[in-house]
């Protein structure tokens, strides 16, 4: 233990200098985790834990430190301890307790956010304003505080609790000067470390994009903070809303939620009240890592006052906002002014649409006004903490470079059978004749009666799909999620015995199918084979998108089919489809 009556005599580096973590939540711990690679691979320097007592939301902290694998000392002990710094990312508990240079850094995108008044009770908005305007003018002023720039925050018993308090912007040196100004000569004007690792994650983007599957289509990041006033807590039904209008085949819907969500009411919870929308492909990213990755890789950000979604906007992101609680936030914080600009999605019209129109007019430096604000040293903010930091200590700087190291990739919770099968059921609408189809598939359990995506419809869900109704209305059932190999392969192995046997199990079922990349295979229940595959390259369009368009050909033709070429559209991509009829007939 490196630090105690012991730690003299049982440390192995007993004259290191001893720097204290302070854990207050999962939130805190992320964004220290950014940080703490400046001090690594010095022989120096020990770091312990502690986990501070009063946040609200301290479940998960205990945990993150166990599977991190460090030091943890009791708050009790930590604070009878001399240390030669302290790092914290909040100022909750009794931080001036702490016998240590204390820094404090923000754990979100800068300082916005007002303070609780006494009573609790600020009004939230109706979430019914206009979203098309962007022009609101900011509220009179408020007597209330700035979290983390207000003396309220920065002085306790008279004295200025942080030795070193890092800004990531000038502005936030001259709101400081107002609100605190003994608190002036401890800022250092650091840079935003969180940004700096998205920026350098943007060239690790299309990897990210692999592991959340997104392939060929456009990724659309929801972020939510945490409360009543955030995304998920004034429009929780926005996600299943926006997987029923998006079809599959041009976009991912990814989901970082606050990990003060996760954790205030319990991982198991949250993946409860987001069930239907995991099974109708949403990808959940878990409250440690993932979001920082999911803003560099996505092509839109829907969110709410949250510093996920002014990450995304700084980065040049079509951002649009699902609710933003302006009465929260101070006035002249650029969060607040970022709320003022971006366009908020309405409840009266088309998700899809409004999506499309506001990103056709969007441009990268949209958003530069505020979002300029988050950092004036980007991709600099590592060197000027290990300079500070390593003068709190009283030691020279390391000799070696500061990394800045990216994003990890984001890994996404999995639903496994039997609760979901190989494949999402899908309504799908294939219009056309014989010559030309266009093909559009949504999640059939999102998709309602209503929907204009019910035009002439048929439903395609997976051989092993647990859900009975939807293995019983499937159309078109899919046989192998594995897929199979190609005809050329060295050791072929028959498909089509297995397409066979789906007729006799599934009498509902009027397509059997299977799939290779570029290729699929289609038995009917009129005991006929075709062979369907691409003329040209694919595009990356799912092979199974050319039984539906070969549904729509059957349907048209109502006859003997011969070989034929057939273009199939899928969102923006088109190919030409082979219709080759196979000469032995399905059993």
């Amino acid at each position: 233990m490196p630090i105690g009556e012991a730690s003299g005599s049982w440390s192995t580096l007993p004259d290191c200098r001893r720097v204290l973590v302070v854990a207050h939540t999962v939130t805190s711990m992320t964004r220290l985790l950014d940080i703490l690679p400046l001090l690594e691979s010095d022989p120096r320097i020990q770091i312990v834990f502690t986990r501070a007592r009063t946040s609200n939301f301290r479940e998960g902290v205990t945990e993150y430190l166990n599977d991190l694998g460090v030091v943890v000392a009791p708050w009790e002990q930590a604070i009878e301890e001399e240390f030669d710094l302290a790092i914290s990312a909040s100022f909750g508990d009794d931080m001036h307790a702490i016998k240590a240079p204390l820094a404090v850094v923000s754990h979100g995108a800068g300082y916005n956010k007002l303070m609780e008044t006494e009573t609790g009770n600020r009004k939230p908005e109706t979430g019914n304003r206009k979203p098309e305007t962007g022009n609101r003018k900011p509220e009179t002023a408020t007597p209330q505080g700035v979290f983390g720039l207000s003396s309220a925050t920065l002085i306790r018993n008279g004295q200025l609790v942080p030795s070193m308090l890092v800004l990531s912007h000038p502005e936030q040196l001259d709101r400081l000067r107002e609100a605190c100004p003994q608190a002036v000569d401890a800022a250092v004007v650091a840079g935003d470390p969180t940004y700096d690792r998205i920026l350098e994650g943007r060239r690790w983007r299309s990897e990210y994009r692999k592991s959340l599957d997104v392939g060929e289509r456009r990724l659309v990041l929801v972020s939510s903070t945490w409360g009543p006033s955030s995304l998920l807590g004034r429009r929780p039904e926005l996600l299943s809303e926006l997987l029923e209008e998006l079809p599959v085949d041009e976009y991912r819907v990814a989901f970082a939620a606050h990990p003060n969500t996760w954790h205030g009411h319990g991982p198991w919870q949250v993946r409860y009240w987001l069930a239907s929308c995991e099974r109708a492909g949403l990808r959940v990213l878990p409250p440690r890592h993932g979001w920082q990755a999911a803003v560099a890789a996505a092509d839109h950000i829907i969110g709410d006052h949250g510093s996920v979604t002014f990450y995304g906007a700084a980065i040049g992101t079509h951002t649009m906002l699902g609710t933003f609680p302006d009465e929260e936030l101070a006035e002249d914080s650029p969060i607040a002014e970022f709320g003022r600009t971006a366009r908020r999605l309405t409840h009266r019209r088309s998700l899809l649409d409004q999506l499309m129109e506001d990103a056709a007019v969007h441009t990268p430096g949209r958003f530069d006004a505020s979002t300029r604000m988050l950092s004036s040293l980007p991709g600099q903010s590592g060197d000027v903490l290990r300079a500070a930091f390593y003068r709190l200590l009283g030691l020279p700087e390391p000799r070696h470079r500061v990394r800045i190291v990216p994003p990890e990739r984001p890994t996404p919770y999995v639903r496994t059978w039997p609760d979901v099968g190989g494949l999402v059921p899908l309504v799908v609408s294939a219009e056309g004749d014989d010559m030309e189809v266009r093909v559009e598939r949504r999640p059939a359990a999102l998709v309602s009666g209503g929907h204009r995506v019910l035009q002439r419809p048929h439903v395609v869900a997976s051989a092993d799909e647990p859900d009975s109704h939807w293995l019983d209305s499937a159309d078109i059932l899919v046989c192998g999620a594995g897929g199979y190999e190609p005809r050329h392969h060295d050791n072929p192995v028959d498909p089509w015995e297995r397409i066979s046997r789906v007729f006799s199990a599934h009498p509902n079922a009027r397509f059997a199918v299977m799939t290779a990349p570029g290729e699929c295979l289609v038995a009917t229940r009129g005991n006929k084979r075709y062979r369907l595959s691409s003329e040209t390259d694919s595009g990356g369009i799912d092979p199974l998108v050319f039984a539906s368009a070969f549904w729509r050909v059957h349907t048209h033709l109502r006859g003997e089919i011969v070989s034929s070429s057939v273009k199939v559209g899928v969102g923006q991509h088109q190919v030409v489809m082979r219709v080759v009829p196979e000469t032995r007939e399905a059993t």
